[in-house]
């Protein structure tokens, strides 16, 4: 691991000489600076790779970064939120002194990795009771490994700024595990991760389908919100040769479905607040001439207006009621918010882009990206500050993003090449944050 002073020794090789390293740093000695750990990074990126782990049971994880992050002499708080963890640097400089926070979520899902890596995973995990496989197929294993590097970085050049960084390592960011009521947002933020120090702005990143190293944002709504939705019909079980003498639970949720696919398309203009509705699970019987008694659905809600959102839950659960009643059956509507919607402040979207800029080069930079209609847990860190989460484009070379394997899918992967630049675009946010008068 590349120690602090080998961090400053680094930096004193940059354009400017040692003598004259003094105010502000520029985006030449981050660059720098990033490509010194960029083999730390990329072998940070593979070991956790190989080791990936469920929400709230990242203990290898958590050890790994707190680890890391005091090897750096950086301090650390551990179990902040059950598995996450807290770094915080405070920089020697004079100036103001204002606290920024930067984020990483370190959860992986359970999926089985189809990429053929050299470093592919081959862990498993226990979810919903049973034994799955996992894997880091959303990119949380490159988004730990840059912000480690962004903090070797940034704690050795203490004497050139003022202020505090945090460094929020997060789990459960795919949402809370079964019988867990809530995910690691909201976890760590209960468990005091803005207050102490207390944070101003908060900023993250995530790696996406894109063109290599290219990063892309917008102000106000960015990533939806999302709901779950789930459905239980209650009808009476039959004789599939005899269904008027039963009440059929199987028509009931055709019908449902319809009614939910026709709802969103027919009362919502997409034009103006996008909405997808989704039922993406039905579970029902066990035999194929036996119609069942009961029925279960599951699918996800996202949408980027609250009071819009709020009206279509409320049509839906009336639809639903009304198709059961129909047919002489029941339903039992739930909905459970797995994440608020990704609203990043306007301000300071306007004055992250030329920072990001810095980051990535020019034309590198979209922050006028339309919305995408994913999910973030890191809403709820916006919700308590104000905040920008933007995307990296981290396409593998050769391939066209639009045909890319996306996150969560058995074949996602990341293109190490952008690495360095999640690197230098965590380490000049938090600089420049703290330089703001």
């Amino acid at each position: 691991m590349m120690r602090p002073s080998l961090i400053a020794a680094t930096l004193s090789l940059a354009a400017l000489p040692a003598a004259a390293q003094t105010g502000p740093v520029s985006a030449t000695e981050v660059a720098s600076a990033a490509e010194a750990v960029k083999a730390e990074v990329v072998a940070w990126r593979r070991d956790l790779h190989q080791h990936p782990e469920l929400g709230l049971a990242e203990t290898r994880t958590a050890a790994f970064v707190a680890e890391r992050l005091r090897g750096m002499g950086i301090e650390v708080r551990e179990g902040v939120g059950r598995t996450g963890v807290v770094g915080v640097l405070r920089g020697t400089g004079s100036g103001p002194q204002r606290v920024v926070a930067l984020r990483a979520d370190m959860d992986a899902l359970p999926v089985l990795e189809a990429t053929g890596l050299p470093f592919a995973s081959t862990a498993t995990g226990t979810y919903q009771g049973a034994t799955v496989p996992v894997a880091h197929a959303c990119g949380h294993d490159a988004h730990v490994a840059m912000l480690l590097g962004a903090a070797e970085v940034l704690s050795g050049m203490t004497d050139r700024f003022s202020g505090t960084i945090v460094f929020l390592f997060q789990p459960a960011e795919e949402g809370a595990p079964p019988g867990e009521p809530i995910g690691g947002a909201r976890l760590m933020i209960e468990a005091g991760a803005l207050k102490d120090p207390k944070v101003e702005a908060i900023f993250g990143l995530h790696v996406v389908p894109g063109a290599p190293g290219t990063l892309f944002y917008r102000p106000q709504g960015f990533m939806a919100a999302s709901d779950r939705v789930d459905i239980v019909l209650h009808g009476r079980q039959t004789h599939g040769a005899w269904p008027w003498r039963g009440v059929d639970v199987i028509a009931v949720a055709a019908n449902v479905i319809q009614t939910i696919n026709t709802l969103t398309a027919r009362t919502v203009d997409p034009t103006t607040t996008p909405t997808v509705f989704t039922i993406a699970t039905v579970d029902a019987g066990v035999r194929y001439n036996i119609i069942p008694e009961a029925a279960t659905l599951a699918g996800t809600l996202r949408t980027f207006d609250i009071a819009q959102r709020d009206a279509l839950v409320a049509r839906a659960e009336a639809a639903v009621d009304h198709v059961a009643e129909a047919y002489g059956a029941t339903a039992d509507f739930a909905v459970r918010q797995n994440a608020a919607l990704v609203f990043n402040d306007a301000n300071l979207s306007a004055w992250l882009a030329p920072v990001l800029t810095e980051a990535a080069g020019e034309g590198n930079v979209n922050p006028a990206a339309p919305p995408t209609t994913v999910a973030e847990d890191f809403s709820y860190f916006q919700g308590e500050v104000p905040g920008v989460f933007y995307h990296l484009g981290a396409t593998p070379d050769g391939i066209d993003p639009a045909t890319a394997a996306p996150n969560h899918s058995p074949q996602f992967d990341v293109n190490e090449a952008v690495l360095p630049v999640g690197v230098r675009a965590h380490v000049l946010t938090a600089l420049r944050f703290l330089e703001r008068e």
